[in-house]
């Protein structure tokens, strides 16, 4: 397996994921108080990792393919 098979976000993919994934995630301590906002550990998780599974399901890559 290949670095390039390893990441599928850009970085501007990842940096909303992450500041989306926080937002949510704070909804377990502000706001509603659901359990509902632990929800946003998927985009933060996939955000901070670089590697969503959807996008490998669906076959998009937000990330520049490294030129060999």
């Amino acid at each position: 397996m290949s670095v390039s098979t390893l990441f599928n976000e850009g970085m501007a993919d990842r940096l909303i994921r992450i500041i989306v994934g926080i937002i949510v995630i704070a909804l377990v301590f502000v706001g509603p108080k659901t359990l509902w906002g632990w929800l946003g550990l998927v985009p933060l998780i996939t955000g901070l990792v670089g590697w969503c599974p959807a996008y490998s399901l669906f076959g998009i890559r937000t990330c520049p393919l490294r030129k060999s």
